[in-house]
């Protein structure tokens, strides 16, 4: 009985001691300590278990601290682990510095760590030291003098220049001002045969305005890939302004005709009402002469002479008419 109860004790024992040394080996990295001790790195473990204390990933930051002490770099503990409590990228940051350092390009880790801390891949913008970046616009129309619209597009090299990564402007503000040099340089043509028989000469003049002031970047050149013809901008707005002109005489064609008939109508108006009176006036004529009649004003014999004075001028009005139609004027 007692030898079993020993055994069950020395199990429990055994499986005790595996789960803490299982809970230690993953609380304490001892593989990482030992690797950075084969490199030379010293790291004591209770910096590691620090790390683990603080909620940093150990392999974070030892690696690229191997990798920075292998390449002769500077770099303590400390600035790797403080980068990456900042939320940075530590092994982006230490392979930028490796890279700079091969290319005999200045670079401190305080401003990788800023460059990095501001968003920008401050390995990509080594490289682009080393190696400059070709940027291609889009075609870009401006209009000659003459009127004639001529399209462009260039390819801009542009090195990353790292003193002013942070807070510099980037690429696009870089298309947006060599395409407004291609506007105004394109607008300034007298001609535009001037800039389809010398496209250097767009580039020349947006190169010397000095766009890449207060950008990331560092432009070397400017160069026209393309040149096209576009539309006749100028007699396009001719023929819109004939059109408006046009319209415009129209209209007030328009408004003079209807004036015109307006008054045409009125004038006939007024016609009609005269004929009105008229004819008001001469239904007065009978009445007056019975009244005439009746008072004894006029007699019988003079009713009767007035009736044959207006026969006889409408027979002679008559005879007049039918004279003037067989014997038309020429």
């Amino acid at each position: 009985m007692v030898i079993g109860t020993q055994s069950i004790l020395l199990i429990v024992a055994i499986v005790a001691a595996v789960i803490l040394l299982f809970v230690f080996f993953t609380f304490v990295p001892v593989m990482l300590w030992i690797s950075a001790l084969a490199a030379g790195v010293r790291v004591s473990i209770l910096t590691l278990i620090g790390m683990r204390l603080r909620r940093v990933i150990p392999s974070r930051v030892i690696n690229p601290l191997i990798k920075a002490h292998k390449a002769g770099l500077p770099v303590t503990t400390n600035q790797l682990e403080s980068h990456y409590l900042a939320g940075g990228n530590v092994d982006r940051v230490v392979n930028a510095l490796i890279a700079a350092q091969r290319a005999n390009i200045e670079l401190t880790f305080e401003r990788a760590a800023a460059i990095d801390l501001a968003g920008r891949d401050v390995l990509e913008a080594v490289q682009m030291s080393v190696n400059p970046k070709v940027i291609e616009t889009p075609f870009i129309s401006g209009v000659a003098m003459d009127g004639i619209e001529v399209k462009a597009k260039a390819r801009i090299t542009v090195r990353a220049n790292i003193e002013r990564l942070v807070g510099g402007a980037g690429e696009e503000t870089i298309v947006a001002r060599v395409g407004e040099g291609i506007v105004s340089t394109i607008g300034s043509s007298v001609d535009h045969k001037k800039v389809l028989e010398n496209p250097d000469l767009i580039s020349r003049t947006v190169l010397a305005k000095g766009l890449d002031s207060g950008t990331a970047f560092e432009i070397l050149s400017i160069d026209i890939a393309d040149v096209d013809i576009g539309k006749n901008i100028g007699a396009m707005l001719q023929t819109d302004q004939a059109e408006a002109d046009k319209n415009i005489a129209q209209a007030k064609a328009e408004e003079r005709r209807a004036m015109a008939v307006a008054q045409e109508q009125e004038m006939r108006a007024k016609v009609e009402e005269m004929r009105a009176k008229v004819v008001e006036a001469e239904a007065t004529v009978p009445l007056a002469m019975a009244e005439a009649l009746k008072n004894g004003n006029i007699g019988v014999m003079d009713y009767m002479n007035i009736q044959n004075i207006t026969a006889d001028t409408e027979m002679r009005d008559s005879i007049s008419k039918g004279s003037a139609g067989d014997n038309p004027k020429k």
